[in-house]
């Protein structure tokens, strides 16, 4: 599932901006689709002009039918009476979305035989000190077992200790859920540290859901900017 709204705060329209004669949009999912790792592929929006976008193209979109705060309502509402078990959220505004990264989360479930794992999601190291402590960019912390203990927008851990040898990682906003869990937070009211960072996978954890996160060394490039857009152009040459 790949939740796309037409507008956005920073960058209003950039999932319709070209890329390569493409609309971005299109160039995520067409990258989805081509991982061939999906019984199905949808772009789950609340714009015709996406909508029109993707089936003009060939492709499978769905109209929400209500208002939503996030992708993962977004997301929730289209699968609620699909059969299926496990539902990944591709962001739209990706379009170097690569196969490697999402075949490890697919494997995180194949390997869960206790189901103990509600949802997972990939991390990236990250060293520069600027995206450190960029707020736009955010941070997870992991227990020895790769768990998500909390995401934020500030530098976690707080460096305190320079040559402590702690690592920082930047959450990549792909996810794999079973469909009980992205279920659940739609039916669960926001909490005060999801409302207070604006960070919707805190929710999860704020109601005691287990995430499993998945290191990956591919970076992507996500458009959140016309600066983005620009760096975009330049890499898909």
């Amino acid at each position: 599932m790949i939740p796309a709204r037409y507008s956005a705060s920073r960058f209003p329209g950039k999932l319709m901006q070209d890329l390569g004669g493409k609309a971005v949009i299109l160039r995520t999912y067409e990258a989805t689709v081509a991982t061939n790792l999906f019984s199905d592929v949808f772009v789950v929006t609340d714009s015709s002009i996406i909508y029109d976008e993707i089936i003009n193209n060939g492709g499978k979109a769905i109209m929400s039918k209500k208002e939503h705060d996030c992708g993962s309502d977004r997301i929730a509402e289209a699968v609620e009476f699909m059969d299926t078990d496990i539902v990944i959220n591709v962001q739209g505004d990706e379009p170097f979305t690569d196969k490697e990264s999402l075949a490890k989360l697919i494997d995180v479930f194949k390997e869960d035989y206790d189901k103990k794992i509600d949802l997972a999601s990939l991390m990236v190291h990250v060293t520069d000190l600027e995206e450190i402590n960029n707020p736009n960019t955010v941070k997870v912390i992991v227990d020895e077992s790769n768990f998500a203990l909390y995401f934020s927008r500030s530098p976690i851990p707080y460096p305190r200790e320079k040559d402590s040898g702690a690592k920082y990682y930047k959450h990549k906003g792909v996810y794999a859920f079973r469909k009980d869990a992205i279920l659940d937070f739609y039916r669960l009211p926001m909490l005060p540290l999801e409302a207070s960072e604006k960070i919707e996978c805190i929710r999860y954890l704020e109601y005691g859901k287990r995430i499993k996160m998945v290191e990956t060394n591919i970076q992507g490039i996500e458009i959140d900017t016309p600066e983005d857009l620009e760096r975009a152009k330049k890499v898909w040459k």
